[in-house]
């Protein structure tokens, strides 16, 4: 065999192939199967982080009704926003995912669409990634208290908490990533089997003295504990949140395509799969935690810190409790980490087009593990900058549940619209909708419209600084920064996603990396 064939490269992977036309080397390393790429989405979206943490709202807003049908009419709507971004996803499996489609499909500025599409997104991640890691501190805290008397409702407590939270997510993404990719798998199990026990103990290990609801309570009953009095008209809707927030972070599926096989296939799957699984299991979920609401102390578990804590110690103890507060903490850990995984793979992607300041740190990968380091601590530290206002607003997490919804929903569904847009010159991918394409993405585009303006609406009163809904603030500063940006520098330079190079100079970036 002579030296040129012994320094022959090795072929491409199909895979590699399709990445290398779409512009970019193989920077991140290729080890994930289409379960690990499911897993980590059904991972984010997290029943029992987001049905748990945001259940005091739903007891709030529109009460037992609406936790119990709100769920399946947001989880259908879900559903055809996943369908439509997954049809997508199958043409472009890029970690770049929302801002890369919307470079690609819009017919004219192609980089103001992107752009915009990017910060969308960015802010939604790191805003997805505060509630879920707030969410598990104050699980944590409310665990703390029962255990060692460590106040709940003493907020630096919570805070400090949830920074020790986001540091273990940081480093773990950091130096075990091979232990992470392990955990996401694990994680699917956890969650199946976590909402089985909860509802198993809720349904048959009542203590004595405690009884279910009737069934009309469940699925009729409303309650407005909103402190407005304007109707159900504005009290059910906002109720929907509770379903809405937890229906988010599906599209980790589509930024984790670099480092999945099969990619085409594998990421589509990914975010449809992990939405329809949720909507089972998280429909199991809501019915059996509500059937345990005692209805003597309705006001109490709603107004507790950690509602679904204080409806466990009601109906089946305080030792059933405390076990069954460790069962939702393991998910809402495994949920906070898998988002830190996700949000550090767009903020790569999108420094890797020199979108945000100080791109070129970003971007950067580690040679040793492949990962971009330097990303998942933007996004760590990006997460606690979004906590620290419950220190003074008790309202915060609400907002930023807010934040996150908005954020991510604007960001998902404009690609949607833009390939609306194009009609029968979309190429499509491997994995598509047929002649439902239509239907199912306009039906998506009208829902996140709808959702969109509902969830900047005020969700309690009478609004003062402490109830405030200030979402309404974090996307006006988020939107008029990009914009001025982009009216001042951004437009003159940002020109979508970047091609790095001819395929030999990607394929000399590869062997860097791999040196």
């Amino acid at each position: 065999m002579s030296a040129n064939e012994q320094a022959a490269p090795a072929p491409l992977s199909s895979d590699e192939a399709t990445l290398h036309q779409l512009g970019y080397a193989q920077e991140l390393r290729r080890r994930m199967s289409g379960f690990s790429n499911f897993a980590v989405s059904f991972t984010i979206i997290s029943v029992l982080s987001g049905c748990l943490t945001l259940y005091y709202f739903g007891m709030d807003e529109g009460g037992p009704a609406v936790i119990v049908w709100g769920w399946p009419i947001v989880g259908i709507m879900t559903l055809l926003v996943g369908l439509s971004m997954a049809e997508v996803c199958s043409s472009f499996p890029t970690a770049g995912g929302l801002y890369y489609w919307s470079a690609k499909l819009a017919r004219t500025n192609g980089p103001a669409w992107s752009w915009f599409t990017g910060w969308f997104n960015f802010l939604g991640q790191v805003a997805i990634t505060a509630g879920i890691d707030f969410g598990a501190a104050l699980f944590i805290n409310f665990e703390l208290e029962l255990w060692f008397g460590f106040s709940v409702t003493t907020h630096w407590h919570t805070v400090l908490i949830y920074a020790a939270v986001l540091l273990v997510h940081g480093l773990l993404n950091q130096f075990g990533i091979r232990l992470v990719a392990l955990l996401n798998n694990v994680s699917v199990w956890w969650h199946i089997t976590g909402v089985l026990l909860i509802v198993g103990t809720l349904t048959f290990g009542l203590k004595a003295g405690a009884h279910h609801a009737p069934a009309k309570f469940v699925f009729t009953d409303l309650y407005n504990g909103s402190g407005f009095h304007i109707g159900w008209w504005y009290i059910v809707p906002v109720g929907l949140l509770l379903a809405q927030y937890t229906f988010t972070g599906y599209d980790a599926s589509a930024h984790m395509t670099e480092e999945t096989r099969q990619a085409s296939r594998s990421g589509p799957r990914g975010i449809v799969m992990s939405i329809l699984i949720s909507l089972i299991a998280g429909w199991i979920l809501l019915i059996g935690i509500t059937f345990a609401i005692q209805r003597s102390n309705y006001v109490g578990e709603a107004s507790a810190v950690v509602a679904p804590a204080q409806i466990f110690i009601d109906s089946i103890g305080r030792t059933g409790a405390e076990l069954l507060l460790l069962v939702a903490i393991g998910a809402q850990l495994f949920c906070g980490m898998s988002s830190v995984t996700a949000n550090s793979r767009m903020i790569y992607a999108f420094s890797r087009d020199g979108a945000l300041p100080g791109s070129a740190l970003w971007h950067r990968v580690n040679k040793r593990t492949r990962t971009p380091t330097n990303a998942i601590w933007l996004a760590v530290v990006g997460a606690l900058i979004l906590g620290l206002p419950y220190l003074f607003n008790t309202a915060a997490y609400g907002a930023v549940t807010s934040i996150a919804t908005i954020g991510l929903y604007v960001a998902y569904v404009t690609p949607t619209f833009l390939r609306l847009r194009q009609g029968s010159s979309f190429q499509r991918g491997p994995w598509h909708l047929g002649r439902w394409t239509y239907l199912i993405g306009w039906t998506a585009v009208v829902w996140v419209v709808f959702i969109t303006i509902l969830f900047m609406l005020p969700q309690f009163g009478p609004i003062s600084w402490t109830t405030f809904n200030y979402a309404v603030i974090a996307l006006v500063v988020v939107i008029g920064y990009a914009g001025i940006y982009w009216q001042v520098s951004a437009k003159n330079w940002f020109t979508g996603p970047r091609i790095q190079g001819s395929p030999e100079e990607l394929a000399a970036i590869e062997r860097e990396l791999a040196s």
